[in-house]
């Protein structure tokens, strides 16, 4: 059986969510202001019916483009990271970087796919990077080509090792940072517990990464415009352009909290400067900006469809339904996940005698390690698109993984549970 088209599901999960607004009984929680978090949370207990809203077929496509507007900081960060790169791309900077990373490895090639994977697995802890991932795919790509390796393990190397990292780590800050706050522990609480499962789970990942890559590799070909040589000045000077925005864009994100219209105005930055250093002169670096945005429409057009989904819930009342009843996928978000579900696990736990530290771990692993299959993450349709990789294909690759990933956090919080972590 083939699987549907990315586009395909997306719009039937509206669909679906539409249909689900004329059969499940609409509800909702009371919320509040929480000063600990900065943001709306759900009362517990509060949760209740309230008139019915069904949503029809024709709000159900009005939803669509509702979904675009609302996500549209995230899909104009798109647009203009693709524009940045195919610049950069088309001055040959990209091509003879690679170039020259494959020649230094010489032959510790081996070590390209976990030094990649913990590149991005510090991302991942660090500041749960995600669609930051999409500015760095024309790059995976062509170091995973150079050496013969499919696009899947470019995508695992950088999505998938990123999202363990947010899974596990011990300070995220939208996921076991908001969680902590919610649950009133200590932030850091339970940091040395999370770091041993965290190498873990990265250990893990990488093997099968590294397994996956070994496993299907062709002769490594050399992509056009390639060289033997030499970095040149001039693209020389592009890639320490791009090495200086990235150390700008963690600085922006981690010190003066910096959301995308800031991060997408800087990437521009880059792609102009890029172009006129790189040669290409103001028109040509203008075509290739263009160049860019066309070839990330699809991948944008997918985080549009993606939060059509949640739109189209809320639209109809279900959410708090759904989310009563503990469903991850209609809110992928991790911030938002632990906004809405923390509320009400934390007296669940309390009722039940477990540590509130053991609870945030069973939303951290669970809710986190989501995010590397779930099919309204627009995040991650849109780096499969922008990667080529077609779903299936990477739910073929990563399933086994994450299955292993999720026994590993079921033991964690059995142990959890045996020491009476707090």
């Amino acid at each position: 059986m083939k699987f549907p088209h990315p586009l395909t599901l997306l719009c039937g999960c509206v669909l679906l969510a539409a249909a689900a607004s004329h059969v499940l009984p609409p509800g909702q929680y009371d919320r509040r202001d929480d000063p600990a978090t900065g943001r709306k949370v759900v009362v517990a207990g509060t949760y209740h019916a309230v008139a019915a809203r069904p949503v029809g077929p024709f709000q159900a496509l009005v939803a669509i483009p509702r979904g675009m507007a609302d996500a549209a900081a995230v899909i104009f960060f798109v647009f203009l990271i693709g524009g940045a790169f195919t610049v950069v791309d088309e001055t040959g900077a990209l091509r003879q970087g690679v170039d020259w990373l494959v020649r230094r490895f010489g032959h510790s090639e081996a070590l390209v796919v976990p030094a990649a994977s913990l590149a991005f697995a510090l991302g991942g802890v660090l500041d749960n990077m995600k669609e930051e991932i999409i500015a760095l795919v024309p790059v995976m790509l062509l170091l995973a080509r150079r050496l013969g390796y499919r696009p899947v393990v470019a995508v695992a190397m950088s999505l998938g090792a990123a999202a363990v990292g947010a899974a596990f780590s011990p300070i995220n800050p939208f996921q076991v940072g908001i969680a902590q706050q919610l649950a009133q522990l200590p932030l850091l609480s339970g940091w040395l517990f999370r770091i041993a499962f965290l190498a873990a789970a990265l250990g893990i990942w990488i093997w099968g990464t590294w397994r996956y890559a070994a496993r299907t590799r062709t002769p490594p070909s050399t992509q056009p415009g390639s060289t033997g040589g030499t970095l040149d000045g001039r693209r020389g000077a592009v890639l320490t352009l791009v090495l200086v925005t990235f150390a700008a864009l963690v600085v922006g994100v981690l010190r003066f909290g910096w959301g995308f219209n800031e991060m997408a105005a800087l990437f521009f930055a880059m792609g102009v400067v890029a172009g006129l250093v790189g040669g290409l002169g103001v028109g040509g670096t203008a075509d290739a900006l263009v160049a860019g945005f066309r070839s990330m429409a699809y991948a944008a057009l997918l985080i549009g469809f993606a939060r059509a989904i949640f739109i189209t819930l809320e639209e109809g009342r279900i959410v708090d339904t759904i989310v009563h009843g503990l469903v991850h996928v209609p809110v992928p978000s991790p911030s938002g996940h632990a906004v809405l579900t923390l509320p009400i696990l934390v007296p669940l736990a309390d009722l039940l005698g477990l540590s509130r530290q053991v609870m945030v771990l069973a939303y951290q692993y669970g809710g986190g390690l989501c995010e590397l299959f779930t099919p309204t993450n627009g995040a991650l349709l849109a780096i499969l698109a922008a990667a080529q990789v077609r779903y299936e294909d990477w739910l073929r690759f990563a399933l086994p993984l994450l299955l292993t990933l999720l026994a590993l956090g079921a033991g964690a919080i059995g142990l959890g549970v045996a020491i009476g972590l707090q």
